[in-house]
């Protein structure tokens, strides 16, 4: 399962928004081995395409050392979905590299009659995935 704090999850959306008609993309930060997000990192989609993201390969560079420096570890790695369900595709579960990692999706289509966005966490590991709950709080 996946908790997060409403503000967390408040940041994640609006950048999809934001981005929007592109994927938006980005990690949330947590201290290492605790699994809990905290810090949250918005990220370039150096795509720039509605179809597909990609983080810049000096700026993943970058994160990865600041990470390393204040003993972080990505705990979220979230991209949005602009014309489909928030679901990985095979693309995402390929790229998927983080098997410790939760991978948010939010979708700013409205592909379930259900309103205009969803957000989904789902485990990816060696090719499998499992979506798991969310649960959003307000404080940890």
């Amino acid at each position: 399962m996946l908790t997060i704090t409403q503000a967390l999850y408040d940041q994640i959306v609006a950048h999809a928004r934001e981005d929007h008609p592109d994927e938006a993309c980005g990690v949330v930060a947590g201290p290492a081995g605790e699994g809990r997000p905290e810090r949250f990192i918005p990220m370039l989609n150096a795509a720039r395409s509605p179809t597909f993201y990609e983080f810049d390969s000096q700026d993943l560079l970058k994160l990865y050392r600041e990470m390393d420096d204040r003993d972080e570890e990505p705990v979220v790695i979230y991209h949005s979905h602009t014309a489909t369900e928030a679901h990985p595709s095979r693309t995402d579960i390929t790229y998927a590299n983080e098997p410790g990692a939760h991978y948010v999706l939010v979708s700013t289509a409205d592909t379930d009659g259900a309103g205009e966005f969803q957000f989904r966490s789902f485990r990816i590991v060696a090719g499998e995935v499992t979506e798991e709950e969310v649960k959003v709080v307000e404080a940890y």
